[in-house]
């Protein structure tokens, strides 16, 4: 587990949060999953890298992405 990573989870009041994981309080809300996720991402990726566990609204993981540091190792374009 990296400090980096994130979990984008259903807030009760409606939209959608990210959290650091153990945290007590929010990084960021969004109103969509979607928006949250992107956001999520931008966070983990400034941050060096890390997961990104995306839940549905009923709490089970939906998803997990890996979200590279800065530079892509991939030599490939596209």
């Amino acid at each position: 587990m990296s400090k980096a990573d994130r979990h984008v989870v259903h807030n009760p009041n409606g939209g959608w949060d990210v959290k650091k994981p153990g945290a007590l309080r929010v990084s960021v809300h969004a109103d969509t999953q979607a928006e949250a996720q992107d956001l999520a991402r931008k966070i983990v990726h400034n941050q060096g890298g890390g997961e990104l566990i995306t839940h549905g609204k009923d709490g089970q993981i939906r998803s997990k992405d890996t979200i590279d540091p800065g530079n892509d190792p991939r030599s490939s374009k596209g």
